[in-house]
């Protein structure tokens, strides 16, 4: 009986010309990953090329590729450091070399590379109705902890309350500055975190944009979020935050406030939020405003490399998919 060779050369550094392979390969497991837990009408597309570059851009080294003895994407892991902050996503494994070592291959590589840069958390999400997964990750010494919730509201051009800048309007020595505000900020709650490279490469591909909302004293919060088509050859509907941090709720709703006004006027109808449900009063808040849940996924971290616990009152979202 014929056999696929089993033969895994890698991990080598993806770049922008893989692009083409990572999304045949991205596509195809999904959808069989679909299929086998009965959805079998569904096909997961192809991602937007630019989405890509960013996450490419994003994971730097951490983007690894594993090739087959002709030269062939296998499988891949878009391993990410956010300062203290590490996770992988998304990767997957060529259909035909499932079942056969290869995620465990690349989930090790990318925990030992993340456990060299220092970071403080590793983690993942997955689909919580595929415990095949489940199971895995969690051999792998990973361990579930609450649901990751996509919620979509309404775009709606609203007055916010106080001062709220977006980067893209100030000169680039305003940006840098802005952006080193945010990140002194996020470091008193979420120790080593930053999430300038993110704003940055957010700007220089154009794919987006990052708000600020302005306290009596400091920076009270901020998001990050992109625009651009998900999906490659369909239009954009949506603003997607990547990253969002409030000192409260107050703050949170007013960034919701700003992001709405910001979808508005990009012209796309809904502003999508991963919500961590950990942050109960931040999930409440949306519920609240009239968000809709539209996904879910199940949060893991890496035993020791927990994420860090916040101060009850504030917020900190941080996407781990593209």
């Amino acid at each position: 009986m014929w056999r696929p060779e089993r033969l895994l050369l890698g991990p080598r550094m993806a770049s922008p010309a893989d692009i083409e392979s990572l999304n045949r390969v991205f596509a195809d497991a999904f959808t069989e990953r679909y299929h086998r837990d009965g959805l079998v009408g569904v096909r997961v597309p192809q991602l937007n090329p630019d989405i890509w570059r960013y996450a490419l851009r994003d994971a730097g080294a951490g983007a690894m590729l594993w090739y087959d003895e002709h030269d062939g994407l296998v499988a891949f892991n878009m391993v990410h450091r956010s300062g203290a902050e590490g996770w992988m996503g998304p990767l997957a494994v060529r259909t035909d070399r499932q079942e056969m070592g290869v995620g465990r291959t690349i989930v090790s590589a990318a925990i030992d590379w993340l456990s060299t840069q220092g970071v403080s958390t590793i983690g993942l999400e997955t689909m919580p109705r595929t415990v095949e997964n489940i199971g895995f990750y969690s051999r792998m010494g990973f361990a579930p902890n609450h649901l990751t919730v996509t919620m979509t509201g309404h775009a709606a051009r609203r007055r916010v309350a106080g001062k709220v800048v977006r980067l893209s309007e100030l000169r680039p020595d305003e940006r840098s500055a802005l952006a080193e505000r945010c990140r002194r900020r996020l470091e008193q709650s979420a120790r080593g975190y930053d999430y300038r490279r993110e704003m940055d490469l957010t700007a220089e591909l154009a794919l987006g944009d990052t708000i600020v909302v302005e306290g009596d004293r400091d920076v009270a919060g901020f998001a990050i979020w992109h625009s651009a088509a998900l999906v490659g050859g369909r239009p954009s509907e949506e603003l997607r935050v990547l990253k969002l941090f409030a000192d409260s709720i107050e703050t949170f709703v007013r960034l919701l406030v700003a992001l709405e006004g910001c979808a508005a006027a990009v012209g796309v109808r809904l502003v999508a939020i991963r919500c961590q449900t950990g942050l109960t009063h931040a999930y409440g808040a949306l519920v609240e405003r009239g968000y809709h849940v539209r996904w879910t996924d199940l949060r893991m971290t890496l035993e020791g490399y927990a994420e860090p616990t916040l101060p009850e009152s504030e917020v900190l979202f941080s996407n781990w998919e593209i």
